[in-house]
């Protein structure tokens, strides 16, 4: 694993955003399909959220 460089964004998982909303994980993903969050995928194809863009929505801006 290399070491996270500290200008990068933190990202979240479906169940880290799902926990914030207390929603469940798949809400989460349907969001995204939706196109109310961006998802970026994983080489293994997992979704990952970015950290500042799910904090805007979750203060309602």
């Amino acid at each position: 694993m290399t070491p996270e460089r500290a200008d990068a964004e933190k990202l979240l998982t479906p169940a880290e955003v799902a926990a914030l909303f207390r929603v469940d994980p798949k809400t989460v993903t349907r969001w995204a399909k939706a196109g109310k969050l961006t998802s970026i995928r994983t080489l293994g194809g997992h979704r990952r959220y970015r950290e500042s863009e799910v904090r805007k929505l979750l203060s309602g801006q």
